[in-house]
């Protein structure tokens, strides 16, 4: 009986280990494709992940540092860090929203782990990212701004963004296939969130009671976080690391267990 049951543990585990090599597969062929459709018959390419935060740096910095003149020390540096994190999120969600309705006719036919969806997703713009990095360093390098020991916190930074974007992104993907209006509220939700984080202004605009508020929002300590490390030289303590580390945990646990709770009825509903 015991040696029955050491078999059948043994099968299980093997056959959890091939599910997995093969999720991984997939979420690799599918991060592929998705960069072969993003940049077809794009001359620039993959360039335009540097050009873009480039270019809208340029703008907001004419905008917002000639006609209100916000004084923030180097403020191109600390607009573009705001911008290309922030575009990390919105991005991955909005991809990782839509991804298992995209997904439907696969979904219907074969037999696959459908959380590789919405991950495929965040994978993608991270990898984004790191491209968008370069665009940081061309201006870290133009205003002569050299990076200190505290950029070692960044991929520490990463895993707090991919914990609480895959979290973020698999409970939207798994309510917009029943309800169809989260796509539209999503965007406006964005849109307000947007405004809500200090990417352009600085935080001390804010009134006393606003700035409270402020802190249940998770851009607002990730950002802070991410410029503390790149522009002002200053090492995250514990008390921030926890609190990022906070919402990205609580964010991944709601959004895994909201979609292993209703992904056997997404083929019903897509």
């Amino acid at each position: 009986m015991a040696e029955a049951e050491l078999k059948h543990n043994r099968i299980e585990r093997r056959t959890q280990v091939s599910e997995f090599q093969h999720s991984i597969f997939v979420l690799r062929e599918l991060v592929s494709k998705d960069f072969k459709l993003k940049y077809r018959r794009s001359i620039l390419g993959v360039a335009w992940s540097v050009l873009n935060p480039l270019m809208m740096m340029l703008v907001l910095t004419a905008v917002f540092s000639y006609m209100f003149r916000f004084e923030i020390e180097n403020y191109p540096l600390y607009l573009i860090l705001g911008n290309t994190l922030f575009t990390l999120m919105s991005n991955s969600t909005n991809g990782a929203l839509r991804s298992i309705m995209d997904s439907a006719p696969l979904i219907k036919k074969v037999k696959i782990n459908k959380i590789v969806f919405p991950l495929q997703k965040i994978v993608f713009e991270l990898i984004n990212f790191a491209t968008s990095f370069i665009a940081v360093v061309i201006v870290m390098v133009f205003f002569r701004i050299a990076p200190t020991v505290n950029i070692v916190f960044l991929p520490l930074l990463l895993l707090y963004m991919v914990l609480f974007c895959s979290g973020l992104g698999m409970l939207l993907a798994s309510a917009v296939v029943f309800f169809r209006d989260i796509e539209y509220l999503w965007s406006v939700l964005l849109t307000a969130w947007t405004y809500a984080t200090p990417l352009f202004y600085p935080a001390d605009l804010w009134p006393e009671w606003l700035a409270a508020l402020e802190q249940l929002n998770p851009m607002y300590h990730y950002i802070t976080y991410y410029r503390d490390i790149m522009l002002w030289n200053i090492t995250p303590d514990l008390k921030m690391n926890l609190m990022c580390l906070g919402f990205a945990v609580v964010q991944f646990a709601i959004g895994l267990y909201v979609f292993r709770k209703t992904e056997r009825k997404f083929v019903l509903h897509v």
